[in-house]
């Protein structure tokens, strides 16, 4: 049960976190009183947050697609702009649909897919074991959720099945990591951030392996930057892949989507 706290409370609860220099004070304070179960944990929440930790870490939660998807310290904090990505993916995935989340964090994408979609076999990983706790919490029943690096640790028995192969991928530069906000930068792990020199890294290694993994008419579905967007996309074209890029302001998201030609014979 969520703690109350009388109008006066919650204000002087907003005014410290305001200045502490929490841009939406107001709503955080809500949120932290309302997710808190004792007195004292809204005052070691709020601590916390002040002391720049990000506010899904102190809830425990966040916010994705309509699902609260549970998120523990250290865990990659899944953006409400890759919401997107899951829109797309709705629109592409058949039915029933073979469903792949590599770089799984959370599990926040796989777990929306599935929610949205009617009949998913589904399948996660990722290389943070804190992330593969997180995800296989959040996943639950509806998919497995393994622990290792991008494809090695999925079953062989998926390749040539995949649907849908969601890898919302670190595309962040490495020089660009330093620029990054404190609340990523410190408290997010640097795997799910770093896309090494032009940000592209992981993803070419995953467009070098997807045309194994997708059956035909499958498509790869990644996010990237507005300013990499042309590049990436020679990336999945250099894999045999059809490219397509989508962008949506309202939500400042660019998404990259790479179909294997149902016709084109799969690389053994």
């Amino acid at each position: 049960m969520p703690v109350p706290l009388s109008p006066s409370d919650l204000s002087s609860l907003a005014a410290a976190l305001r200045a502490a220099g929490c841009v939406f004070a107001e709503d955080e304070a809500g949120l932290i009183a309302a997710t808190a179960a004792r007195p004292a944990d809204i005052e070691a929440m709020a601590a916390r947050r002040a002391a720049g930790h990000p506010l899904e870490h102190v809830l425990g939660w966040a916010e994705f697609a309509g699902l609260r998807i549970a998120v523990d310290p250290g865990v990659f904090v899944p953006r409400r702009r890759t919401e997107f990505l899951i829109d797309r993916a709705v629109a592409l995935a058949p039915d029933p649909a073979v469903v792949v989340d590599l770089c799984c964090g959370s599990g926040a994408l796989g777990a929306a897919l599935a929610a949205a979609l009617d009949r998913v076999e589904l399948h996660a990983s990722d290389v943070e074991p804190a992330a593969v706790r997180c995800a296989r919490r959040n996943v639950g029943e509806r998919g497995r959720v393994y622990e290792g690096d991008l494809f090695a640790p999925l079953p062989g028995t998926l390749r040539g099945r995949v649907d849908v192969l969601l890898a919302n991928v670190p595309y962040v530069p490495t020089g660009d990591v330093a620029l990054l906000p404190a609340e990523a930068r410190v408290h997010e792990p640097l795997v799910a951030l770093d896309g090494g020199g032009d940000g592209l890294d992981v993803l070419r290694r995953v467009a070098a392996e997807a045309p194994r993994w997708l059956a035909p008419g499958g498509s790869l579905l990644v996010e990237t930057s507005e300013r990499q967007a042309e590049t990436a996309a020679g990336v999945l074209a250099d894999s045999g892949l059809v490219t397509r890029v989508d962008s949506c302001e309202e939500r400042y998201a660019t998404v990259l989507t790479g179909t294997l030609p149902a016709r084109r014979a799969r690389t053994a």
